[in-house]
Order: C-alpha cells, then structure tokens, then sequence
C-alpha cells in the first residue's frame, strides 16, 4: 500500500490526461530558468491545493507550469521521484506508506508526522517538505445530524458506546475503509467496539460524496458515513463528525513537497508556501472545498480569492 487514493471531490473535476498540461502565463525564458512544474492529486482538494501553490509561486516571479490532477498518490509520488514534476501537495501521513513504516506511533501527532517524513525524505530523496496546514484530512466517522443531536453524540467514544448498546446504526464506507487495519479496525481496537459488518453498506472506490450522501439521504437505513476531515459537503448534508480524541487515525495534514533541485534554483518558494499553507485549518479547507463541490465554483478561481483575501490581511 502507498497511501490512499482520496476522492473527496465530483468526479467531474477529472479531465482527460491530454489537457492536464498548461502552461502559466509567466514566460520561462524571460527568467532564464526552466519553469517549476507544479501538480496535484486528481481530487478537489487536489486542484485547490494544487492552484494556491501555482498561483503563489507566480506572484514570487517564478516560472510555473501546471499539471494540476495528475493522477492519484502512488502515480504523483513517481512522477516527483523521477523528477518529472517538482512540486505538489501531499499528505504527511502517507509518508507511514511510502517508507514502510505503518506500526510508527509518530504518525499520529501532527507535529511527529511531519518531522518524520521530512526529516526521511530529505534524507532518501532529496524532497523538501515545507509548512503544514494545521488541518487534518484523515479518515472520521459522520452521523447524521438529527440523530447525532438527538441521541447526544460527538465523538468516537459515543459512537462506540451507541454500537455496544445495539442502536441501529448503519454505515457507509468504502472496501478500503472496511477491510484496511489502520482504518474501521483502527477504530474498532482503540475504542473497544465491533461493527457489525452486515449493517456496512460498502461503496465502490474511495469518494466520500458517494458515503456521505448514502448516509444524508437514509438510502437503505444508513445514517453514518466515512468521511474525510476537510470534506466541504460534511456541513452542507448536515453530518456531524466524531471525534476522534484518542488519536486511532494517521494525522494527514496537506504540505508542499518540493524537489531540493527546484528549492535551489528558487530560494523564495518556502516563504512564497509557507504562510499560505500555515493558515489553512480545517474549518477553512472544509470552507473552500464546499465552494468547489457544492457551489460548483473552479478550482484555480477559489485558490485565487482565498489568496488575495490572505494577502490583505496584516502581515499579508
């Protein structure tokens, strides 16, 4: 396993790869470099994240092309090892994939997680991991909200404590979610439950939009959906998130990984990143990415309101 494909968005943000590639209007020539090939994962947060680092690194002067939506984790972290791109937005918890170390109890603190995998990959591959947004994307457990509201529950605790006392409960997930161990079972050992496997209605590939609205709409029973901790549609569909205050999940919190080869050439992309990345939490990623998968709005155009807002704040 390489990490996870996460689907947090429509799929209809996925373009054939023939038009994936676009060029910047900043003129590489005109710098004397060969521009800084920026991508991203092929989901919503993908794009959004993917546009922020393009449009940024743009306004430092740098020469950008995009190959925004690539592809999914195990074809992005390849393309960067090749040096086909330079830079993109990945997750520090799949870092436990990538190098094969699963069972670290680091990757479940958001500091550790990142100090772990930047310190590995700085050493095995030259990659830079740069400023964290204090947002965490991992697996989470939702509930609908009436039922959530009406039996009092907020956090993985109560959900486990509602499953040992038989309330009909009934969930949404995808194969991955049921069948992986850092996942439901992950869930399940630090919690102390079972859930029955016969009230899982499991999903085809890994997209939330799929779980989550099996669960709003009560199809077939269900009110619980896996769910991603930035998702945007999680408050429009009124679920509320569990929380998980014993840490069963890998922290996956979104950075910038950058060739050291390109961080060279262009010294400024960290402090370009950085701030814009540092102010990213979880409510705001939850925000932007309902602007895209709920109101329809394009990626590179939520990217570049958030950041002109961003640069009028104080300090911007």
């Amino acid at each position: 396993m390489t990490g996870r494909t996460r689907f947090s968005g429509l799929f209809k943000f996925l373009v054939p790869l023939g038009v994936l590639l676009t060029l910047s209007s900043t003129s590489s020539l005109a710098h004397g470099h060969r521009p800084i090939v920026v991508a991203s994962k092929a989901d919503t947060e993908g794009a959004l994240l993917g546009s922020m680092i393009a449009i940024a690194l743009e306004r430092e002067g740098i020469p950008v092309e995009t190959r925004l939506q690539l592809g999914p984790t195990q074809h992005v972290r390849k393309a960067i090892l090749q040096g086909e791109i330079d830079i993109y937005p990945e997750y520090t918890g799949n870092g436990a994939f990538f190098h094969n170390l699963e069972s670290d109890p680091a990757w479940k603190a958001p500091a550790s997680a990142h100090d772990l995998v930047r310190r590995l990959d700085a050493e095995r591959h030259r990659l830079a991991w740069l400023e964290r947004a204090p947002a965490n994307n991992t697996w989470l457990i939702a509930v609908r909200g009436d039922l959530a509201r009406r039996s009092n529950l907020t956090t993985m605790d109560d959900f486990a404590q509602a499953v040992r006392a038989s309330m009909n409960l009934r969930l949404s997930a995808s194969a991955e979610f049921v069948e992986s161990p850092a996942a439901l079972a992950s869930f399940e050992k630090t919690y102390g439950f079972h859930f029955p496997r016969g009230r899982i209605a499991v999903q085809s590939g890994g997209n939330t939009m799929t779980t989550m609205r099996v669960a709003a709409q009560s199809i077939g029973g269900v009110n619980a959906a896996m769910v991603y901790g930035t998702d945007g549609a999680i408050a429009t569909l009124d679920l509320i998130v569990m929380k998980d205050t014993k840490g069963a999940q890998i922290v996956y919190e979104p950075a910038p990984v950058v060739r050291t080869e390109a961080l060279e050439r262009f010294p400024t992309i960290s402090k370009a990143l950085n701030r814009v990345f540092a102010s990213l939490s979880t409510a705001k990623l939850q925000a932007l990415n309902a602007e895209i998968v709920v109101d329809e709005r394009p990626a590179r155009d939520v990217a570049e309101r958030y950041l002109n807002q961003l640069h009028r704040r104080p300090g911007g």
